[in-house]
Order: C-alpha cells, then structure tokens, then sequence
C-alpha cells in the first residue's frame, strides 16, 4: 500500500490531512484524516449515504435540509439527489476542506457543489445552530462525528448536549427531525434527546465498511 499526501493545513483543531492510498495493481482512494485519525475515503461511502435516505424518508416535505459536515460531500450529494429538496445547506469547520472542494482538490468536488441548491457555510454546526433563525429547515443531519462515543474532536461533544439539542428543535418547523448517525445506541444522548424532541427513536442500521459488516444507529428526534 503507498500513501501519497495531496493536500495539508492546519487549523486551532489541528492537522486536516487529505492524502490518496495506492493498493497495488488497483485503483487509487482519497483518504481524509484528521490529527492522524481516518475521517472517510471515496472508496466507501455506504454510511453516508445511508443516513441521508434513511433522514430523507423520515420528512414528507424535505424543501430545506442542514447538514453538519461536509466531509467528501456524500452525505449532501445524497441529499440533493431529492428533487423535494429545494436548497441544503452544509455547515462545515474546517474552511480547508471546503476551499478542497471548491477547487479541485478533491476532483468531484466541483462537480456536487456546482448544483445551485448547495449552499456551504464555513462555521461551527454548533454554533450555526443557535444562530439559525426559527423554523428555518424541514431536516437537520448530524454527519459530523460517529456520534457522541466517536469524536473527530473533543469540543464536538457539546453538539450532542441539551442546549445545541434544543437549539435544533428551534430551528425545524413541525414535522421535521433531527437524524444522528451514531456507531453506537448512545443511550446518555437518547436520553437528551428525549428530554427536547416529542418522539425518539434508535434504530439499527447495518452497512458494509472496508469489507466488513457493521452496525450503527440512526437516532432521531422528531417534532409534531
């Protein structure tokens, strides 16, 4: 296997390395990680994908969707392959990444940002959460982590408090939800969420990842 860095920065969270991976006598993947951890890579994106269909079936009317994190842009690709969905709007931290994608760092890039209803902010979710005006989305995705047990970075816990919960619900007019994908149940976070939405709910979702069979959850909460 051969590693070939193809882009580097820096930021106060730390390193945001994008590098391709060569397996020999096969086809070459982009590899995102973050202070040496393995973030994704174009070879599978099953996960992503998967929350975004799983969120989208949840919401009869998905015209205005949020999606935290950006990362290779699957999740939101996904996303706009709904003609329901009139803009999605994706917050993600590190304004590396989005330059990355804007110009042709990662090679699709440009391409699933070049549909008009994809608009980027360069912001915390966190954040962009308690700034977002009332009843502003139909559908809140939060594809920033593996869920509060899998930080990319530690100050993303508080994503997954009862505040920023709280702030979600603000933001989402009746009959939408917020969807997490989690690695696990994330019992302490149900709980949380219980606490804001008017129905929870935990289910099992199995994916293929790097040639083995996982299981993750989909968490949401929903608003009347």
């Amino acid at each position: 296997m051969e590693y070939v860095e193809v882009a580097r920065a820096e930021s106060e969270r730390g390193e945001l390395v994008l590098r391709e991976r060569r397996e020999e006598g096969g086809p070459a993947f982009l590899e995102l990680r973050a202070n040496g951890v393995f973030v994704m890579d174009n070879a599978e994106f099953t996960s992503e994908e998967a929350l975004a269909s799983a969120a989208l079936e949840l919401v009869d009317t998905p015209r205005q969707v949020l999606v935290g994190g950006m990362g290779l842009g699957f999740t939101m690709h996904r996303v706009l392959a709904d003609p329901r969905v009139e803009r999605c709007t994706v917050v993600e931290i590190e304004e590396a990444l989005v330059g990355w994608m804007r110009d042709g760092t990662v090679p699709h890039g440009q391409t699933m940002l070049a549909d008009e209803r994809a608009h980027v902010v360069v912001a915390d979710v966190t954040d962009a959460l308690a700034e977002a005006a009332p009843t502003s989305y139909d559908l809140v995705l939060l594809d920033v982590d593996n869920g509060p047990s899998f930080l990319v970075h530690e100050s993303n816990a508080r994503l997954y408090e009862s505040d920023s919960l709280g702030d979600a619900r603000r933001v989402l007019r009746p009959g939408g939800a917020l969807v997490v994908w989690s690695m696990d149940r994330a019992p302490e976070l149900l709980g949380a969420m219980a606490g804001v939405f008017d129905d929870v709910a935990a289910q099992p979702r199995a994916v293929r990842l790097q040639e083995r069979d996982e299981e993750y959850w989909l968490l949401t909460g929903r608003v009347r």
